[in-house]
């Protein structure tokens, strides 16, 4: 998974160089404003990366892992030997969660890296043009790519959560896994129907993009805040429910 993870931003470099880039999906605005700095500077192209593999190929690399931290460990019946061990359920979970976040985390810098290793190939680097028209230096543009794959990697985080809920739920792996899959396809697409602007910003996807407002001088801070504060909500809640439910219920059977 984490070869796909690097694979796609080289694919997405080599046909960007050799042909226009055209939009596509809820993230038109975004990406449309990533494409015209892409020529100018390198680094956009983690930003492209990014952005698209957001919309379904980074959610479905950490949903596998989260979808089978729980589900697979009960359907395999593995689940009640580790459990025998004298760790503590909720020690367990917290374990099966920091593997997410980790994995969540990997696979987002492999993408930054990668994207940025084939961006300094195939187009220019240096003083980094912001989306607000304002000009930076490559220290600084370095530097806010930094910022946006942490924040991205706490979107990752919080998904992460959801999935390890639902994987409490089932001893399928493979239902678990879709379910995370549909719950963020139906996100994206809600978040882009107009009659459903009021409830947009209270879905589990609807802030992940919002890393754009680090790549404007000043930093939309408040953006970022909502975005990260949405993140923070969910993966509490999530969390409860899958310690509520790995704390009370027969899960050896």
């Amino acid at each position: 998974m984490l070869a796909v993870a690097a694979v796609f931003p080289l694919l997405l470099g080599i046909v960007l160089k050799i042909s226009a880039p055209s939009g596509g999906g809820p993230n038109d605005t975004t990406n449309a404003a990533f494409f015209s700095q892409l020529a100018g500077n390198g680094i956009f192209l983690s930003f492209i990366a990014l952005s698209t593999m957001l919309t379904l190929v980074m959610p479905m690399l950490v949903g596998v892992v989260a979808g089978d931290s729980m589900a697979g460990e009960a359907g395999n019946g593995t689940l009640r030997y580790l459990l025998a061990v004298p760790a503590g359920r909720t020690r367990l979970l917290a374990v099966k969660y920091a593997m997410i976040v980790v994995f969540g985390l990997v696979v987002t810098l492999v993408v930054s890296a990668m994207s940025l290793a084939v961006g300094a190939v195939l187009f220019p680097i240096g003083p980094v043009t912001l989306l607000s028209g304002d000009t930076v230096s490559l220290a600084d543009g370095l530097l806010r790519l930094a910022l946006v794959t942490l924040y991205v990697a706490a979107a990752m985080a919080q998904l992460g959560a959801l999935g390890l809920a639902i994987s409490t739920l089932t001893e399928h792996a493979i239902g678990a896994i879709a379910a995370v899959l549909v719950l963020v396809v139906a996100s994206e697409v809600a978040a882009s129907v107009p009659q459903l602007a009021s409830v947009a910003p209270y879905l589990p996807t609807y802030w992940w993009v919002g890393f754009d407002a680090l790549l404007r001088s000043p930093p939309d801070t408040t953006t970022v805040a909502k975005g990260l504060l949405s993140f923070g909500v969910y993966t509490v809640l999530a969390f409860l429910c899958a310690w509520a439910r790995v704390t009370s219920s027969d899960v050896t059977s």
